[in-house]
């Protein structure tokens, strides 16, 4: 009887596992689009009452204009009139608007960021928060190099990686991680912790490899 009810609590949870996740992904896309429509509702009734189609067409009409006009956008400002233009508007929008700087930055660190904005650009490695003689080490992504050798980390929270701290370390606080990349590292971050020893291992192993490969 033990063995059964331990087959079936283990069936059951195995069976979450594998719902749950694709549940939730559901749930939150049906409120984003959910949003999305009451955002966009006054350009989809518009749309309706100039044109008898649907109110799902409508909205699917909408969305393409707005991603088209988003497009648009992006290949005005690739142009030296539209970085010029893009550069006062944000000017403008710092000088009414304090919080616009901050908006923006978040923003442009969800969608992925350009250049060396974004933190996935950054490296992994890790830090060593309370002192070079701490044994406690911390996964963290380097953001930023200073002139005197000194490193700025992010040190992201499980299972959140978005909300952290940020950290500024002497060098001998902080072992890059030259095999590891930042998505791999906030995968176990999300996992809160899992997976960390085999990310480590390989990480040692590449390295004692390409040291050999340079010695040779």
């Amino acid at each position: 009887m033990t063995r059964f009810r331990s087959f079936l609590c283990l069936t059951l949870l195995g069976g979450l596992t594998v719902v749950l996740p694709i549940a939730l992904l559901a749930m939150i896309f049906l409120w984003l689009f959910d949003l999305v429509a009451g955002l966009i509702s006054p350009l989809t009734g518009l749309l309706r009452e100039q044109a008898t189609i649907s109110e799902f067409l409508a909205l699917l009409v909408v969305l393409l204009l707005i991603l088209g006009s988003c497009f648009a956008v992006g290949l005005l400002i690739r142009t030296r009139l539209g970085n010029w233009m893009h550069g006062h508007m944000e000017i403008w929008l710092t000088r009414l608007a304090p919080g616009y700087r901050t908006i923006r930055a978040i923003v442009t660190q969800l969608l992925g960021g350009s250049g060396e904005t974004t933190l996935l650009s950054g490296q992994t490695a890790l830090a060593k928060i309370y002192g070079a003689d701490s044994p406690v080490t911390v996964t963290a992504i380097v953001t930023s190099r200073h002139g005197d050798g000194a490193y700025t980390v992010f040190v992201p929270t499980a299972p959140i990686p978005t909300s952290g701290m940020t950290y500024h370390l002497p060098a001998d606080c902080v072992q890059i991680l030259a095999h590891v990349s930042v998505e791999e590292a906030m995968r176990t971050i999300i996992a809160c912790g899992s997976g960390s020893a085999e990310m480590l291992a390989r990480n040692a192993r590449e390295t004692m490899g390409k040291a050999r490969d340079y010695e040779e």
